[in-house]
């Protein structure tokens, strides 16, 4: 059985992976920047828009600079680099995105993103080492980590549980493509064992949904006092607002891939699990 390094192991995805495959499992440790197998999977990332208004180095240093620290210690010709990517490259309004298409990003987690996939490449074809990237789509699950910056449903499910008030930028009317992290990680799994080398994949249901009726539905589930009102997107955040974003999902699907959630009893489970 070929073993499986794992880069940011101790995260969401990261996690889940090493649970349903833990005999495939190494973890690499924080302070390491070797891998201890040929088969890689990269996981370290960011996981918002919103740090530019915290830190502008923290993009930058751990998309980028800590992605180049362990690339130096992968150059050998048996080496499989599989790279998880984000949606959020495309741009942050559109539907149906192909692997194919060209890349808008806006905000500094999703330009970082896009240019850690330009860094694996050109790495990877200068000293010969094989390579993957995957575009994730909108992820959910139970992730202890909620906020308005990341697992948005998951915190606004919260919200609604405790019947505080909504507010949705432009009513919600976006469409979202959501996979459940059970999902991705045999998707990851299927793609590292059958996957072609340089090759970029998008991990995806393939189905939209809008998240009003997202976040409807959810207040439905919890039986929510909660008002929802319509606000329009903030000044600052307009230029880094993920609004629609669905992915076209046929070439992951031509290896046999099918999302195993059900998304309806997938926001049922999710809402009967957050607090």
């Amino acid at each position: 059985m070929n073993k499986i390094s794992i880069f940011g192991g101790t995260g969401y995805i990261g996690s889940k992976f090493r649970e349903i495959y833990p005999e495939k499992s190494i973890l690499i440790s924080r302070e390491s920047r070797s891998p201890e197998t040929k088969n890689i999977l990269y996981l370290i990332s960011t996981t918002t828009n919103q740090n530019i208004f915290k830190d502008l180095h923290v993009d930058i240093n751990t998309n980028l600079n800590l992605l180049v620290d362990v690339l130096s210690n992968c150059k050998k010709d048996d080496v499989i680099f599989n790279f998880v990517s984000s949606c959020f490259v495309y741009g942050n309004d559109v539907i149906g995105a192909k692997e194919s298409d060209c890349r808008n990003p806006t905000g500094f987690y999703s330009i970082t993103k896009s240019c850690a996939e330009q860094m694996v490449i050109s790495f990877c074809n200068t000293f010969n080492v094989k390579y993957r990237i995957f575009r994730i789509g909108n992820v959910y699950g139970l992730d202890p980590t909620v906020g308005p910056g990341k697992n948005v449903l998951g915190y606004m499910i919260g919200l609604l549980k405790s019947d505080a008030d909504i507010k949705l930028y432009e009513g919600g009317n976006f469409l979202k493509d959501y996979i459940f992290v059970d999902d991705v990680c045999k998707a990851i799994n299927l793609l590292i064992a059958e996957g072609e080398i340089n090759e970029i994949y998008n991990i995806a249901s393939g189905k939209s949904r809008s998240f009003r009726d997202v976040i409807l539905s959810a207040k439905d589930i919890v039986g929510s006092n909660s008002k929802i009102f319509d606000i329009e997107i903030p000044k600052e955040q307009k230029y880094l607002q993920i609004k629609n974003m669905t992915l076209n999902v046929d070439k992951i699907n031509s290896l046999g891939f099918k999302c195993e959630m059900d998304f309806d009893f997938g926001l049922e489970k999710l809402c009967s699990i957050i607090k």
